[in-house]
């Protein structure tokens, strides 16, 4: 005739330290599984974001350069204008000089034709 399982302190002692054993052994580390191409993925991901860098770096001296080459169109732009007014200022002040030469030789021949009038 089978016993029945009528277990004791000791019994239940015993279950109680398996079971704690247990569970602490389901939070212990367990040993990882090494990729074989782990090597090759790190080396393939470190090319990649070297790529990425120097695209970025490439970009960003390309807008350093738009601004700068913008800038330097501004001031040539600012230069031609203020030759440009220059020029014309320079025009203006021939064109009344000749102006006024005109006036003064016609005042003086007006006056060699007065005398010459007289006599």
């Amino acid at each position: 005739m089978p016993e029945l399982h009528n277990p004791g302190f000791a019994d239940r002692l015993k279950t109680a330290a398996e079971a704690k054993k247990a569970r602490l052994a389901s939070f212990q580390a367990r040993p990882t599984v090494t990729d074989p191409l782990f090597e090759q993925r790190a080396a393939l991901k470190a090319a990649e974001q070297a790529q990425v860098r120097a695209d970025r770096a490439a970009a960003k001296e390309a807008l350093r350069q738009a601004a700068l080459d913008a800038a330097e169109a501004e001031r040539q732009a600012h230069v031609q204008t203020e030759a440009e007014a220059l020029a014309a200022t320079r025009g203006e002040r021939k064109a009344r000089k000749a102006l006024t030469k005109a006036e003064a030789q016609a005042k003086r021949d007006a006056r060699y034709a007065a005398r010459k009038a007289r006599q």
